[in-house]
């Protein structure tokens, strides 16, 4: 019997033809029984993102990919809502792509990191599509649960999404180096080693994100305490029906750890959402964001002879976006991603969540390179 492959999109959702076609040949792995695809599913290098994977006896490091730990951490400020003052945060959100002025290595052991490997660039956002957002609660759906979770509306929230930066990168190097894409049977000594690595990175991304969101507080004079974070891109170890498992998400959240955030693009809303439903036929996993709809080049052919760079820097939601880098400008607007509202509703269609709260962007930080 081959690997079961699901699919969960709507006949309404546009999902790449080579993106199902990387979920059937990496479903074609040896030890694989199970494989899904999420709405917001599109191709990756080498293996499609919005995806997991259930294996037996064998781990793949290079499902996971070069971003171990990339996630999106939610927080509160203290910041108030009837008192935006956008364009002065926007001129004080600066110098967050250079090193952190503290100890990093000491912030990492205070995490629970013992791993400090590329431990100057913790505390930085990264390039591509990852981020950093001050969001306002938009529309609320279940009042009761957002006060369990500490969220008042009349704040101003932060939702980071980063990474293991350069640690991540390097994992996949020592793996695929030897082993290419290849997996790594469970009892071997070389699947024990990458499974260290791969936790220690996992705390390393939580770490940074945490930081982030530190450095953001300090330059905006504002408290910030941490309300959730999902990790994205992993391996875990289930137990199902008595027997070890192998779970392996790439680009998908986790529906078995509570609420998570769903963002869309820079120009759209996030969802707060609360899993529901039997998880296993997603593989306890979720979207984990819009999903890209074009590729990098093609996004930058298509804009950048309709809009100018300046007018990227503000969305149709009248949100600000910080982004020095002109190409990551053009390859990250809100046209590259698919309509995070279809993403969302498939997920409920399959009954797998139902929407909190809805987040509107305020500020989007990607990258700054003038140090005014």
């Amino acid at each position: 019997m081959g690997t079961k492959i699901t699919m969960i999109a709507s006949d309404k959702s546009w999902i790449e033809g080579d993106s199902v076609r990387q979920l059937e040949k990496t479903a074609e792995l040896e030890g694989m029984i199970s494989a899904v695809g999420l709405p917001d599913l599109h191709p990756g290098k080498g293996g499609p993102v919005g995806a997991a994977f259930l294996s037996k006896k064998f781990i793949y490091p290079y499902i996971i990919g070069n971003d171990v730990g990339c996630g999106m951490g939610l927080f509160n400020t203290t910041l108030n809502t009837r008192k935006v003052k956008r364009d002065k945060w926007v001129k004080r959100l600066r110098d967050l792509d250079e090193p952190w002025h503290g100890d990093t290595e000491e912030w990492l052991l205070q995490n629970g990191v013992d791993l400090t490997e590329y431990a100057a660039s913790c505390g930085t956002i990264g390039g591509g599509n990852h981020f950093a957002e001050l969001q306002i609660v938009e529309t609320v759906y279940d009042p009761s649960v957002l006060k369990a979770m500490g969220i008042d509306k009349r704040n101003v929230l932060l939702l980071v999404h980063s990474g293991s930066r350069g640690l991540g990168n390097a994992l996949l190097r020592r793996h695929t180096d030897k082993f290419r894409a290849g997996g790594l049977p469970e009892e071997s000594l070389e699947a024990k080693r990458y499974l260290a690595s791969h936790d220690s990175a996992l705390r390393w991304a939580r770490a940074n994100r945490l930081l982030i969101a530190r450095r953001f507080s300090e330059a905006l004079n504002t408290a910030c305490n941490p309300i959730l974070d999902a990790c994205h891109n992993s391996v875990t170890r289930m137990e199902i029906d008595g027997e070890v498992c192998w779970l392996h998400r790439k680009g998908a959240a986790p529906s078995d750890q509570g609420p998570i955030v769903v963002p869309g693009s820079r120009g759209a809303l996030s969802y707060l959402v609360d899993p529901v439903g039997s998880m296993k036929k997603s593989l306890w996993s979720l979207a984990h964001g819009a999903g890209r709809k074009w590729n990098r080049k093609s996004t930058r052919q298509r804009l950048k002879s309709k809009y100018s760079a300046k007018a990227l820097t503000q969305t149709a939601l009248g949100s600000a976006v910080i982004c020095d880098d002109k190409d990551l400008l053009f390859e990250e607007a809100p046209e590259a991603y698919k309509k995070i509202e279809s993403v969302i509703e498939d997920m409920v269609q399959a009954g797998l969540l139902r929407v909190l709260a809805t987040l509107r962007p305020l500020i989007t930080y990607k990258m700054r390179m003038d140090k005014q």
